[in-house]
């Protein structure tokens, strides 16, 4: 099992998820040409593509949508909020509803020998989740643009061996930046983004020894430096209560514009 991020950012978000059997995406937040392209680094066909997984509506999450599944007719997977947002949208083109499977939080479901477990997310959307998926043993989540975390995110969280989780804002480059005051008070709400510090106190309740590589994505271009969130993670961890450090585990950040280094499980 092995996943990488294709485009991982606040400019727009695709994660290739894949086994021997199966190939999934995970939000297509970018031009067609851009996933294409992105696939071919990964030695797969866009035409080998089983399905594409959908987080939510916002545009750095289906950008590419209408293109990538018209041109391949590739099953798309969402919520029925989501999937109607989708359908409301005429940027996107028209799209073949048949394409569409609805799908609901916490209701696991197999693609080929992947298994898919969707789980919800505080975000303002209309009905946003994160996912959970495996093979065999093998266990990966994609989590991120919540605003707060909790005792389910945790719970849904546990038991992984690869990570990929929202780092997006640090607090203070948010407070003094550029943003309108109303922007800034819906990224650091709880149905905004996840702040690097609040995504190493997160981390902190998940860690566990099989637990192998974590990747922070979803950064905001105007709000964070890669340096700066991967330096917040670390000194959460390494500052916190548990018996673990940062540098037990192979942490990264995500690319904002290429394909980041795949993650092998």
């Amino acid at each position: 099992m092995r996943f990488c991020s294709i485009a991982s950012g606040s400019s727009g978000n695709s994660i290739y998820v894949g086994s021997d059997a199966a190939h999934l995406l995970v939000d297509v937040g970018i031009s067609g040409k851009r996933i294409e392209a992105g696939l071919a680094e990964l030695d797969v066909s866009p035409r080998d593509v089983d399905g594409i997984l959908i987080t939510h509506e916002h545009s750095d999450h289906i950008q590419g949508l209408g293109v990538i599944a018209r041109k391949y007719q590739i099953p798309i997977y969402a919520t029925e909020g989501t999937l109607q947002q989708i359908l409301s949208y005429n940027s996107l083109g028209k799209m073949d509803e048949e394409l569409f499977h609805p799908i609901m939080a916490d209701k696991a479901f197999f693609i080929k020998d992947l298994k898919i477990k969707p789980m919800k997310i505080s975000h303002d959307a209309a009905q946003p989740v994160g996912y959970r998926i495996s093979c065999g043993r093998k266990k990966m989540a994609i989590c991120t643009d919540l605003g707060v975390y909790n005792e389910y995110t945790v719970d849904c969280l546990r038991g992984l061996n690869a990570l990929l989780v929202e780092a997006n804002h640090d607090v203070n480059m948010l407070q003094v930046g550029p943003y309108p005051y109303p922007l800034k008070q819906r990224i650091l709400g709880d149905k905004g983004h996840l702040s690097n510090e609040n995504c190493g106190r997160l981390l902190c309740e998940i860690l566990h020894d099989d637990l192998q590589t974590i990747v922070l994505g979803h950064l905001s271009q105007e709000n964070n430096m890669p340096e700066l969130a991967y330096e917040t993670v670390r000194m959460e961890i390494n500052m916190s209560k548990v018996h673990y450090k940062a540098g037990d585990f192979d942490l990264r950040v995500a690319k904002r514009n290429e394909v980041s280094q795949p993650v092998i499980i």
